[in-house]
Protein backbone atom coordinates (compact mmCIF):
# COMPACT_ATOMS: atom_id res chain seq x y z
CA UNK A 1 0.00 0.00 0.00
CA UNK A 2 2.51 2.94 1.05
CA UNK A 3 5.84 2.02 0.22
CA UNK A 4 7.48 2.76 3.77
CA UNK A 5 11.11 1.32 4.85
CA UNK A 6 12.98 0.36 7.34
CA UNK A 7 14.57 3.40 8.13
CA UNK A 8 11.09 5.70 7.69
CA UNK A 9 9.53 2.96 10.37
CA UNK A 10 12.98 3.42 12.45
CA UNK A 11 12.78 7.16 12.45
CA UNK A 12 8.53 7.66 12.79
CA UNK A 13 9.37 5.02 16.78
CA UNK A 14 12.20 7.46 17.41
CA UNK A 15 9.71 10.44 16.82
CA UNK A 16 6.86 8.74 18.68
CA UNK A 17 9.47 7.91 21.54
CA UNK A 18 10.26 11.13 21.83
CA UNK A 19 7.10 12.86 21.49
CA UNK A 20 5.21 10.46 23.85
CA UNK A 21 7.79 8.88 26.02
CA UNK A 22 8.46 5.67 27.36
CA UNK A 23 4.99 5.31 29.75
CA UNK A 24 2.86 6.18 26.61
CA UNK A 25 4.40 4.86 23.49
CA UNK A 26 2.98 1.32 23.81
CA UNK A 27 -0.49 1.84 24.83
CA UNK A 28 -0.14 4.73 21.77
CA UNK A 29 0.85 1.80 19.81
CA UNK A 30 -1.53 -0.79 20.38
CA UNK A 31 -4.45 1.81 20.04
CA UNK A 32 -2.60 2.63 16.45
CA UNK A 33 -2.60 -0.98 15.85
CA UNK A 34 -6.12 -1.59 16.17
CA UNK A 35 -6.93 1.19 14.15
CA UNK A 36 -4.50 -0.25 11.38
CA UNK A 37 -6.51 -3.63 11.77
CA UNK A 38 -9.98 -2.45 11.53
CA UNK A 39 -9.36 -0.31 8.33
CA UNK A 40 -7.64 -3.21 7.00
CA UNK A 41 -10.75 -5.35 7.56
CA UNK A 42 -13.21 -2.70 6.53
CA UNK A 43 -10.81 -2.49 3.23
CA UNK A 44 -10.96 -6.21 2.97
CA UNK A 45 -14.90 -6.49 3.59
CA UNK A 46 -15.19 -3.51 0.54
CA UNK A 47 -13.41 -5.43 -1.20
CA UNK A 48 -15.05 -8.55 -0.77
CA UNK A 49 -18.54 -7.06 -1.58
CA UNK A 50 -17.39 -5.35 -4.60
CA UNK A 51 -16.22 -8.39 -6.01
CA UNK A 52 -19.12 -10.48 -5.08
CA UNK A 53 -21.16 -7.57 -7.05
CA UNK A 54 -19.08 -8.13 -9.93
CA UNK A 55 -19.80 -11.61 -10.01
CA UNK A 56 -23.28 -10.96 -9.38
CA UNK A 57 -23.61 -8.73 -12.39
CA UNK A 58 -21.78 -11.05 -14.95
CA UNK A 59 -24.24 -13.94 -13.89
CA UNK A 60 -27.19 -11.75 -14.65
CA UNK A 61 -25.50 -10.64 -17.83
CA UNK A 62 -25.24 -14.72 -18.94
CA UNK A 63 -28.42 -15.10 -17.63
CA UNK A 64 -29.97 -12.85 -19.39
CA UNK A 65 -28.28 -14.11 -22.58
CA UNK A 66 -29.25 -17.60 -21.82
CA UNK A 67 -33.54 -16.30 -21.88
CA UNK A 68 -32.91 -14.42 -24.86
CA UNK A 69 -31.77 -17.41 -26.84
CA UNK A 70 -34.57 -19.43 -25.15
CA UNK A 71 -36.81 -16.52 -26.05
CA UNK A 72 -35.61 -16.88 -29.28
CA UNK A 73 -35.84 -20.52 -29.73
CA UNK A 74 -39.49 -20.62 -28.04
CA UNK A 75 -40.67 -18.23 -30.92
CA UNK A 76 -39.09 -19.90 -33.97
CA UNK A 77 -40.52 -23.40 -32.18
CA UNK A 78 -44.08 -21.17 -31.66
CA UNK A 79 -43.68 -19.96 -35.68
CA UNK A 80 -43.03 -23.10 -36.90
CA UNK A 81 -45.81 -24.98 -35.21
CA UNK A 82 -48.65 -21.84 -36.10
CA UNK A 83 -47.25 -22.91 -39.03
CA UNK A 84 -47.83 -26.19 -39.62
CA UNK A 85 -51.15 -26.24 -37.90
CA UNK A 86 -53.89 -25.10 -40.53
CA UNK A 87 -57.45 -25.89 -40.94
CA UNK A 88 -58.75 -28.25 -43.47
CA UNK A 89 -60.25 -25.12 -45.34
CA UNK A 90 -57.01 -23.39 -45.88
CA UNK A 91 -55.08 -26.13 -47.00
CA UNK A 92 -57.88 -26.55 -49.80
CA UNK A 93 -58.56 -23.07 -50.74
CA UNK A 94 -55.09 -21.68 -50.27
CA UNK A 95 -56.90 -19.25 -47.57
CA UNK A 96 -54.75 -15.97 -47.32
CA UNK A 97 -52.27 -15.48 -44.74
CA UNK A 98 -54.31 -12.29 -43.17
CA UNK A 99 -57.61 -14.80 -42.98
CA UNK A 100 -55.22 -17.43 -41.05
CA UNK A 101 -53.85 -14.14 -38.78
CA UNK A 102 -57.26 -13.70 -37.95
CA UNK A 103 -57.93 -16.80 -36.38
CA UNK A 104 -56.51 -16.77 -32.33
CA UNK A 105 -54.08 -19.21 -31.95
CA UNK A 106 -56.61 -20.76 -28.91
CA UNK A 107 -59.01 -21.41 -32.09
CA UNK A 108 -55.80 -22.85 -34.49
CA UNK A 109 -54.90 -25.01 -31.29
CA UNK A 110 -58.46 -26.57 -30.83
CA UNK A 111 -59.28 -27.05 -34.63
CA UNK A 112 -55.94 -29.23 -34.70
CA UNK A 113 -57.07 -31.19 -31.46
CA UNK A 114 -60.63 -31.57 -33.08
CA UNK A 115 -58.30 -33.26 -35.91
CA UNK A 116 -56.28 -35.41 -34.01
CA UNK A 117 -59.16 -36.99 -32.33
CA UNK A 118 -61.36 -37.70 -35.29
CA UNK A 119 -58.01 -39.29 -36.49
CA UNK A 120 -57.67 -41.38 -33.43
CA UNK A 121 -61.49 -42.45 -33.42
CA UNK A 122 -61.15 -43.10 -37.61
CA UNK A 123 -58.23 -45.43 -36.43
CA UNK A 124 -60.29 -46.77 -33.34
CA UNK A 125 -63.31 -47.68 -35.57
CA UNK A 126 -60.59 -49.14 -38.06
CA UNK A 127 -59.19 -51.45 -35.43
CA UNK A 128 -63.04 -52.67 -34.02
CA UNK A 129 -64.16 -53.31 -37.89
CA UNK A 130 -60.30 -55.44 -38.25
CA UNK A 131 -60.93 -56.99 -35.02
CA UNK A 132 -64.55 -57.84 -36.52
CA UNK A 133 -63.81 -59.19 -39.71
CA UNK A 134 -61.33 -61.93 -38.00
Amino acid sequence: MFDIGFLELLFIGVVALLVLGPERLPRAARTAGMWIGRIKRTVSGMQREINAQLEAEELRQKLNEQQKKLDEGLDRVKRDVERSVETPSERGTGAAPRERAEATPERRLDDALGRARRQTDDSDADAHEDASSR
